[in-house]
């Protein structure tokens, strides 16, 4: 056989057998078993609801400990993994920084009947924060972890050192506004009918403004994995419920009432608004105008710092990390010693 033959055959082999384009597509099951995180992963056991349940978290320990502990918690399309380079930074230095997975959400438990609110969740968080034996923390909350960290510092502001806002979804009432209410089996339907590609879609318009790059691959990885494992339609049922408490229970209302130092760092790009799709078309473009929102919110927290970060969208530690950890950094200087 001629050897520009066979180096052909061994091309085509390669192509077709060793290349990691062709590689099958990630499937995940509800608990992210085969899905690594960037640090140990442990897990608490909670009572809740007439059921048990088990709420993962990371607790990363600094090496040089400066004795200040950062609580993070993720938003609605995420988990804890997200956080990595916010973990990393703030490590090194010098604060312990932990990281759960809310309940229905990254490796924690996913329940068949469960009533969300930010109240539950808060107050399941501070369980953990009771198990681990910290005491004060400083919160940091990004997109729905903004709605639950501004419930958390509501609830306990005597643990709540300080509050951070990392692009925030709930900076304005939805309801209030007049975008319609929408019943959980239709926020399910919408959610089962998903493609690992519309997540895609959704993610590169919404938060990137149609600008998609490989470093923010990891992003896709759980929701495109869940869409094609075996565990779905709980995925699905779980986040059908999450939408409902995040439409339904909104705490910009209550932003005068946050007494700790606060705060926002927007991308001012963003225009996140959870139900544009079902609003008035007169009433969309005016949804999730985050420029505006976070000047808004400002004013009415009574001791609020504004970053803004003009030309970022709704993933500022991903789109423009060194700016967002400069900022979060200096302020958590500026409020823990």
């Amino acid at each position: 056989m001629p050897a520009l033959r066979i180096n052909a055959l061994v091309l085509l082999f390669s192509l077709f057998f060793c290349s990691p384009l062709l590689a099958a597509p990630t499937a995940l099951d509800a608990r992210l078993s085969e899905y690594p995180y960037p640090y140990a992963v442990s897990e608490f056991e909670l009572d809740e609801q007439q059921q048990s349940l088990k709420m993962a978290y990371m607790d990363v320990r600094s090496e040089s400990a400066n004795g200040e502990t950062v609580l993070l918690l993720h938003g609605k399309n995420f988990s804890g993994a997200y956080w990595k380079d916010t973990i990393a930074a703030l490590s090194e230095s010098g604060y312990r920084v932990v990281v759960p997975d809310q309940i229905g959400f990254g490796k924690s438990s996913k329940p068949q009947a469960f009533q969300y609110s930010f109240h539950t969740l808060a107050d399941q968080t501070r369980q953990l924060l009771d198990h681990l034996k910290v005491d004060k923390v400083s919160v940091v909350g990004h997109s729905m972890g903004g709605m639950l960290a501004t419930r958390f510092a509501l609830m306990f502001p005597g643990r709540t050192a300080s509050l951070a806002l990392v692009n925030p979804i709930g900076l304005e009432d939805w309801q209030q506004k007049g975008v319609p209410w929408q019943s959980v089996d239709d926020w399910y339907k919408s959610d089962l009918g998903k493609t690992p590609e519309q997540v895609k879609a959704y993610m590169t318009t919404s938060y990137f403004d149609g600008q998609w790059k490989p470093a923010y691959d990891p992003l896709l990885e759980l929701q495109q994995g869940w869409i094609r494992g075996p565990d779905y339609p709980r995925i699905a049922w779980n986040s059908a419920l999450a939408y409902d408490m995040i439409f339904s229970q909104p705490v910009v209302h209550e932003f005068d009432r946050l007494a700790m130092p606060t705060l926002l760092i927007i991308g001012t790009r963003d225009r996140t608004a959870l139900g544009r799709n079902r609003a008035p078309a007169g009433l969309r473009e005016k949804l999730g105008q985050y420029g505006e929102l976070g000047e808004q919110a400002a004013a009415r927290i009574p001791n609020a710092t504004l970053v803004e970060l003009d030309d970022i969208g709704h993933v500022p530690q991903f789109e423009a990390f060194e700016d967002y950890i400069e900022a979060l950094k200096d302020f958590l200087a500026s409020t823990t010693r």
